[in-house]
């Protein structure tokens, strides 16, 4: 039985196998290494497909959430490690850009503009990063911005709780410029009264997956789809613990394996603790791209 239980936990531990994709929709990251005891949130992967990054709460890193990353090592997430940007303070929400230039995240560390912030650094040819660079006042405001994502075009999604929106957290865009972006605006049609937050694009930009806040204190993963330059009604989805008493969010594409996606949740089992990884198909984008 022993035995049986250690097989169990190796298999889990693999990024993602195709048995998995055959008998579940979904399947946990990294058992007792990316996903553990502690909490973790919002992983992105480098296009190689050889290097995870997410936040965690777990000890050992530099003071609260802090990021960390791990390498594939015979097809299996190994060597977990905080990255040397951490600071005293919190950095989440980590997310590659697709170039595998830049490292995005937010951070509440002292220097920045408001609350959490929205920074940079840059990615060396041995994956070793820069220094963090705040992404300036045409973005970062006095109050919070979180969950940085990138379209194919450059595009900058982001959630922030600033004025100027539907009310509470909401989804904002602003487009690049040169090797900035311009100022932001609210995501027209997907934004509520309610929480939006922890969006990512979908199809280089023809749909948007966001989590938006429930009435038990958690979030659900939605889809929205642009169509004929307005975003569609959203609909849930479609993940078994994506519930409306549960909490799931950082829905963020795999750039190695861009039919799947990686996103944050507490399922019954497999379940390594608090907030854990999880893979599961990517959801069909029929959009179109004339939402800009």
């Amino acid at each position: 039985m022993r035995t049986r239980h250690l097989l169990l936990a190796l298999t889990l531990s693999l990024p993602f196998s195709p048995m998995a994709s055959a008998l579940s929709e979904f399947g946990i990251e990294g058992m007792g290494v990316v996903s553990t005891r502690a909490d973790e949130i919002r992983a992105t992967l480098s296009a190689d497909g050889q290097r995870i990054i997410w936040a965690s709460n777990r000890e050992g890193g530099a003071g609260g959430w802090d990021l960390w990353q791990a390498t594939l090592q015979d097809k299996r997430w190994m060597e977990p490690q905080p990255l040397a940007l951490n600071s005293a303070a919190d950095e989440v929400d980590p997310f590659l850009s697709g170039d595998g230039r830049w490292l995005y995240f937010a951070s509440n560390r002292k220097g920045g503009h408001g609350g959490f912030d929205l920074y940079r650094a840059a990615v060396a040819a041995d994956g070793s990063l820069g220094q963090p660079q705040n992404l300036g006042p045409a973005v970062n405001g006095r109050q919070d911005e979180r969950s940085p994502a990138l379209a194919d075009d450059g595009r900058l999604l982001f959630s922030s709780n600033r004025a100027g929106g539907s009310g509470g957290w909401d989804l904002w865009r602003a487009p690049a410029a040169g090797d900035g972006f311009v100022a932001p605006s609210a995501l027209l049609g997907i934004n509520t009264a309610t929480d939006e937050l922890d969006a990512s694009w979908l199809g280089g930009g023809r749909a948007v997956v966001f989590a938006r806040a429930n009435a038990a204190g958690g979030a659900q993963l939605w889809l929205s789809q642009c169509r004929q330059g307005q975003w569609s009604e959203a609909t849930l989805l479609g993940l078994s613990f994506n519930s409306a008493d549960g909490d799931t969010r950082g829905a963020v594409i795999d750039a190695n394996k861009p039919g799947e996606l990686v996103v944050s949740g507490k399922a019954r089992s497999p379940r390594a603790g608090g907030m854990d990884l999880y893979r599961m198909r990517a959801p069909l984008v029929d959009g179109d791209g004339s939402c800009r």
